[in-house]
């Protein structure tokens, strides 16, 4: 498998880990529903289409039933970055691609690459809410959590979750941890997240820390909300991770008999 991968010099395209999250009111027919999550890929200067390529041919093979990507999926424009993003639109699965923003796409043209990712095939989520498996849970995705700068942009959970049928779990995509304070007020079983990378390099764990209010990477509960946050599929800057390797996380859904 990885010899049939296509040849990227940075850090190679992460393994797939497998993540069992139990949900008391999944239906039975959705026990062991798989989610694959990317995030933080961060195309860009040293990632480029061949580890897109890659990472899509990975992502593939764990045979997904949905695809979310939980932002910061690139460092620049449409115009140069193209080329390299063309790879996504193989991203395929039976229920759905689905993509929230992060900070970064904030720094590179958001409304450019929302509409760009859309005419690929990904189903972008800007505070709203779909339903999956014919009513078997809801999936909803917010705005970054800093994009209320941004004219015409900012996290909404409120308009997101607006009636809701409080039955059926609901999963949230949201790029930053910390969205999970605002979650579990608004009914989340359970939150999608990255921008922390796992600290990627130490010492940066203690200052991603700080900032997110403690949550870095794994599994976690907050009252009644489930938290999964990726330690990020790419990297930022250089090709380097010390103590925080990279994952595509394979969320395989537990109905509790």
């Amino acid at each position: 498998m990885r010899n049939a991968l296509p040849q990227h010099r940075g850090l190679p395209v992460p393994e797939v880990e497998d993540v069992h999250i139990s949900l008391k009111r999944l239906p039975a027919r959705l026990d062991d529903f798989a989610i694959v999550q990317l995030s933080d890929v961060h195309i860009g200067n040293t990632i480029r289409r061949p580890f897109v390529e890659a990472m899509v041919a990975r992502t593939m093979a764990a045979k997904p039933d949905m695809i979310v990507i939980t932002g910061d999926l690139v460092d620049g424009s449409v115009a140069k970055l193209r080329g390299d993003a063309e790879p996504l639109a193989d991203l395929r699965a039976p229920h759905g691609v689905y993509f929230v923003t992060g900070n970064h796409e904030y720094y590179s043209g958001v409304d450019s690459w929302l509409q760009h990712l859309t005419s690929l095939g990904l189903r972008v989520l800007r505070n709203e809410r779909v339903s999956i498996a014919d009513g078997g849970f809801d999936l909803a995705g917010v705005d970054d959590y800093s994009s209320k700068m941004f004219r015409g942009h900012g996290p909404d959970l409120g308009k997101a979750t607006a009636g809701r049928q409080e039955d059926r779990e609901l999963i949230l995509l949201a790029h930053q941890p910390r969205h999970v304070h605002h979650a579990k007020k608004h009914g989340v079983s359970l939150q999608l997240s990255g921008h922390t990378h796992g600290g990627q390099i130490w010492p940066w764990h203690y200052l991603v820390m700080a900032q997110q209010r403690g949550l870095l990477a794994g599994h976690s509960v907050h009252d009644d909300t489930q938290l999964y946050v990726s330690r990020g599929t790419g990297y930022w800057g250089p090709p380097i991770r010390f103590l925080s390797r990279g994952e595509i996380a394979r969320i395989r859904l537990r109905a509790r008999a």
